[in-house]
């Protein structure tokens, strides 16, 4: 009974908090207080202190700093993330199949074509056809002829949009071919006649091959591809950037597949060879 009226008289003793002027003792603030008082004055500290920090964290972007914090917002950027992360993962995959089917070619592998050659094309019996043209469909194709010779804006779908150069200027002896499996053109040149880029790219294959001696394949953009064979030897290495018109080996009589000294230059994309002669004057 004795320490329970002790507790109480404890509980309601009051105190005074009182601010004093060091010099003058002059009282400048006073408060009464007491354990009650000030407990209850902790709480509600307590609570402010505690809203206030719930305001801020739910309120503002300091939350996505708290460790497993989730929201609408991340998720869609992380599912964003997954996206591109699962591209790029796989345009990864199929250039290191290209490259890797391109040094198989250029070992001297069978490759794949993806052109048909004009004897493999389905031959259609024009005669078969039923086709009823009547006068207004004459006169309709006439009209898009005569629009299609004087236009003067350039078709939207070409095959190359880069600037390329020539490798070498000289006499072209034999020409490209599908058919004979040609998939370049050769150029008689001197022994040791510098060979040039045709276009900025990375040197892919740059290494000694029975066939064709010193090869050097070279990736630019657009997914495109020049191989130069049959060089004395190579002034580049694998992995090196080249430049436009930068030389890149010096031209020779090297490999099996030679009869003098000369360029076999060849010009790839994706689908397949392409005629240099096409895209490049020489």
């Amino acid at each position: 009974m004795k320490e329970k009226n002790s507790i109480t008289k404890n509980t309601n003793n009051n105190y005074r908090l009182v601010i004093l002027n060091e010099e003058t003792y002059e009282e400048r603030v006073s408060l009464r207080l007491s354990k009650l008082n000030i407990f209850a004055f902790s709480i509600v500290i307590t609570l402010f202190v505690i809203t206030i920090t719930a305001f801020v964290i739910f309120f503002t972007p300091i939350k996505e700093y708290i460790p497993g914090y989730d929201s609408t917002e991340i998720r869609f950027q992380a599912i964003d993330n997954l996206q591109k992360l699962d591209t790029l993962v796989t345009e990864l995959e199929k250039n290191e199949q290209y490259i890797l089917s391109l040094k198989s070619l250029l070992s001297g592998q069978e490759f794949n074509n993806k052109y048909q050659s004009s004897s493999e094309l389905a031959r259609v019996d024009l005669s078969e056809l039923n086709v009823q043209i009547n006068l207004e469909d004459s006169i309709l194709r006439k009209l898009v002829e005569r629009e299609d010779k004087f236009n003067v804006f350039e078709s939207q779908f070409k095959p190359i949009n880069i600037s390329l150069q020539a490798p070498v200027n000289g006499i072209i002896s034999e020409k490209f071919s599908i058919s004979d499996k040609h998939f370049g053109i050769d150029i008689v040149l001197k022994e040791e006649t510098p060979i040039k880029c045709v276009a900025d790219g990375i040197v892919i294959f740059s290494e000694w091959t029975i066939s064709s001696g010193y090869t050097v394949a070279v990736y630019h953009k657009n997914k495109l591809m020049t191989i130069y064979k049959h060089n004395k030897f190579s002034k580049v290495s694998q992995g090196d950037f080249v430049k436009s018109g930068e030389v890149i080996a010096l031209s020779g009589n090297t490999g099996e597949l030679t009869s003098g000294p000369h360029l076999h230059f060849e010009l790839w994309d994706d689908k397949g060879p392409i005629n240099p002669e096409d895209i490049i004057s020489f």
